[in-house]
């Protein structure tokens, strides 16, 4: 217990969204929220790490469209990423269609030598900048490439939801 202490005052004086997480055994009542909120702050595999080893397994989605777009937003809400189901698919349909290996080899970007690629038609530089801890590192993954393109989006037009034509 006296462990606990220490870290759940560090967890206290982080600025990060509260989440969802199931009452973590052995914590005491009182200091549940903070030690949630140091869980947040932890890498998204950690926090799945985590999850698992305290009976709490992170969900799994259907691997599809539908399946992708929540898995995206799961993660995004473990790093504070703005968006709604709605902004991403209307993106998502008017970039690739649904198609998460489509690759764009006509624009001015495949033009320079960088095709945007994936469901969000994202290009390999924005992919690595804004790539999401926890997330595929191939380009192609859909949770990795959707999170990948709402990171981008926040941080330049404050959400997906803002985003209304290529971006």
């Amino acid at each position: 217990m006296k462990n606990l202490i220490p870290l759940a005052l560090i967890g206290a004086t982080l600025v990060v969204p509260a989440q969802a997480f199931a009452d973590i055994p052995g914590v005491p009542a009182e200091l549940q929220g903070p030690a949630q909120q140091l869980v947040a702050a932890l890498p998204h595999d950690q926090q799945q790490q985590f999850q698992q080893a305290m009976g709490n397994p992170a969900p799994q989605f259907e691997d599809n469209l539908d399946g992708w777009i929540r898995g995206a937003m799961f993660v995004m809400s473990q790093h504070g990423i703005p968006g709604s189901y709605e902004g991403i698919y209307r993106n998502i349909m008017r970039e690739s269609g649904g198609n998460p290996t489509a690759i764009n080899l006509y624009d001015s970007n495949a033009a320079a030598g960088i095709p945007s690629k994936g469901l969000m038609q994202v290009i390999d530089p924005t992919f690595a900048a804004y790539h999401v801890d926890g997330t595929s590192w191939d380009i192609y993954d859909p949770v990795a490439n959707i999170s990948a393109a709402c990171n981008y989006a926040a941080n330049r037009y404050g959400t997906i939801d803002n985003v209304f034509s290529a971006y």
